[in-house]
């Protein structure tokens, strides 16, 4: 029971968080990896943004899903064309979604780089412990978008 409590405490803050952050992103204020995702919703059709971090790994750039059932996915599955933007800067992006087999190498990549991504996703409960093996098993349920720009 106190571990849903913890949950829910930590997912109403990320929430609250991710609405100021797109504010000082408009103002031109970044935070790390922070980027604000547009993607056309896939029940309105309007525009939906979340904050996300974009984060590179062997020459490409990828998103992955930090928290279940996360709008922004599905927004983009249902149409991969979106917008990045950070600071006052924005660039139309393609995002591909990257298949399990690979998802895998990339996960295990990410802990190497930054080991508090397994305990995010302890905490948002994608996965049960932040080994990197425990997150690499669980890349069925953990999306990751590789970051193209648009051509025009």
């Amino acid at each position: 029971m106190q571990r849903f409590i913890d949950r829910d405490r930590r997912r109403r803050w990320v929430t609250a968080v991710s609405q100021v952050l797109p504010v000082l992103a408009k103002l031109g204020i970044t935070t790390g990896r922070a980027q604000v995702l547009t993607t056309t919703g896939r029940r309105s059709g309007q525009p939906r943004t979340a904050m996300v971090g974009v984060v590179p790994i062997g020459g490409q750039r990828y998103i992955f899903q930090a928290y279940p059932r996360s709008a922004w996915v599905a927004n983009v599955r249902a149409d991969p064309h979106a917008t990045l933007t950070r600071g006052r800067r924005s660039s139309a992006v393609l995002l591909i979604e990257v298949p399990v087999g690979p998802r895998r190498g990339l996960l295990l990549r990410q802990l190497r780089n930054d080991p508090g991504t397994g305990r995010l996703l302890v905490a948002s409960g994608l996965v049960t412990g932040p080994a990197p093996e425990t997150v690499a098993a669980a890349a069925d349920r953990i999306a990751v978008f590789r970051v193209e720009r648009q051509r025009r």
